[in-house]
């Protein structure tokens, strides 16, 4: 299966979905992480989503943003967003009903449905991070065994 973790920039929320769903997962599936805008292109992540994710042992610090784009339709099987402005972003791209069935919200495909989005950290402290962090641990713990990743 072929995975894509969707955020706003893709420095902070999505690569920290996809370092820690690839720690979880067998190397037969491939996870990646894109952002609606292009503004970080090419960058790596934020260094607080970098400390955060090293200090739980997974690396995230090789990976470097990039833009979403409507191909990523055909090369991914599910496109998870961690809130409703990037789902409906995202959605507005697809040309199909298949491409639409696609991408879900991340808590919300773990069963979280009171708290459906991930909150951004960018403009908060290291705890926003860490607690960042706990949501994802725990949404692609539910993901790795709901698709059966591992």
């Amino acid at each position: 299966m072929k995975i894509l973790m969707v955020c706003l920039g893709n420095i902070c929320r999505s690569p920290l979905a996809e370092g820690i769903l690839r720690s979880k997962i067998s190397k037969e599936h491939t996870v990646a992480s894109a952002g609606t805008i292009s503004f970080h292109e090419g960058e790596h992540p934020d260094k607080r989503s970098i400390s955060t994710a090293k200090g739980h042992g997974v690396d995230i610090s090789k990976q470097k943003a990039q833009y979403f784009e409507k191909k990523f339709f055909d090369k991914f099987d599910k496109i998870f967003c961690m809130d409703t402005k990037n789902y409906q972003d995202v959605l507005s791209l697809a040309e199909s009903e298949t491409q639409k069935n696609k991408v879900s919200m991340i808590l919300e495909e773990a069963g979280n449905h009171g708290r459906a989005e991930v909150p951004d950290p960018y403009y908060g402290t290291m705890q926003d991070f860490e607690n960042v962090y706990q949501m994802l641990d725990e949404a692609c713990e539910i993901i790795a065994e709901k698709y059966q990743l591992r």
